[in-house]
């Protein structure tokens, strides 16, 4: 697996949203499900910040969107695997022929070492969420860089491969945690402000697949989790969505290739594999 995602600076597309023409969202909840060593307590509530995004961004090395006038989307998951829903988003995916992204838990990888596996071998990329997924191990640069050494050791003594894309818990960065990422290669890859899907909370697969396609824009990256607790909406919503979005012509995009040349903000030019999706003959 190669790297993955670039974005531009405050980049505005010209290319209209699917659905409703809603404005993005203010904020984002900088917040994953709460478990026994993640709370929302432990996060500390900070909306997103234009200029504190556009310092980030300057790095070259931490993403928010892809800088695309295409119509081209990133699916991405949290927290996996799941020994029950990961496979039924494999899937749905292989069904419509579309790659994603997974940031895996370094634990759960070592639980179920097949899915992880398959990930790789059907041509997704594999992130890195941490080896333990505790929150407060991102406070200490010493103790994040060996949360993701122990992790990147776990996949890529699973797909062969080192992870090169590291998505912090939580969606919460800072300049320490950015700094210990990029010193250790790799690139910090959160989400589109306006499509956090909140899947977490389990509002209803309507819900979620409405929160996705109300407002999709080229160059989105969309989060979802697949695991973490019960994720049958996100099973559910993940076949709709990507019904729909293959019906108004948009594809999904994950890791470097040959396919599509960008130029980004940086002037950096940088490849995106794009993986059509499509609806298999009924």
């Amino acid at each position: 697996m190669k790297k993955f995602l670039v974005a531009a600076i405050l980049l505005t597309f010209s290319t209209p949203s699917i659905g409703s023409e809603a404005a993005v969202a203010k904020a984002v909840e900088n917040s994953d499900e709460t478990t026994s060593t993640l709370k929302k307590s432990d996060i500390k509530e900070e909306a997103p910040s234009s200029l504190k995004r556009a310092k980030f961004e300057k790095t070259g090395h931490v993403f928010w969107d892809i800088p695309v006038e295409e119509k081209l989307v990133a699916f991405t998951f949290d927290d996996g695997p799941d020994p029950t829903y990961t496979p039924q988003i494999l899937d749905t995916l292989k069904k419509y022929k579309a790659k994603a992204t997974f940031f895996v838990i370094g634990e759960e990888a070592e639980r179920y070492p097949e899915i992880v596996k398959r990930q790789a071998a059907e041509g997704h990329e594999i992130g890195n969420h941490t080896y333990r997924h505790r929150f407060r191990d991102g406070y200490s640069p010493a103790m994040l860089k060996k949360e993701l050494d122990k992790n990147a050791e776990v996949i890529q003594g699973l797909t062969g491969n080192k992870p090169s894309l590291f998505r912090p818990i939580a969606g919460y960065y800072d300049k320490e945690i950015v700094d210990t990422a990029i010193e250790g290669g790799y690139n910090v890859i959160l989400w589109s402000w306006h499509q956090e899907t909140r899947d977490w909370s389990r509002p209803g697969a309507a819900k979620i697949t409405q929160n996705v396609i109300s407002d999709t824009r080229p160059g989105d990256v969309i989060i979802f989790h697949d695991a973490g607790g019960d994720r049958s909406q996100t099973v559910k919503a993940v076949e709709d969505i990507l019904e729909i979005l293959y019906k108004n012509g948009y594809q999904c995009t994950t890791g470097f290739g040959p396919a599509v040349q960008i130029k980004c903000a940086a002037s950096r030019t940088i490849a995106l594999k794009v993986m059509e999706i499509k609806v298999p003959a009924q």
